[in-house]
């Protein structure tokens, strides 16, 4: 079974880019997130759907 919530640090790791670039997206409302306590948790699905958005944006450029 998948993790149903992912750490800043493995959303990363999933998408092969750095931390920092995932803060940046977050500032930027994409993917979602939400703060469990002084923890920020991204949404696995919200990260696919993150995905496909973005796929479906570069292949009607």
């Amino acid at each position: 079974m998948e993790a149903v919530v992912l750490t800043v640090e493995e959303t990363a790791e999933l998408l092969k880019v750095g931390r920092t670039t995932i803060y940046d997206l977050i500032k930027g409302g994409l993917p979602d997130s939400i703060m469990i306590g002084r923890l920020r948790r991204i949404r696995y699905t919200d990260v696919i759907t993150y995905l496909k958005q973005t796929a479906a944006r570069e292949s009607k450029q």
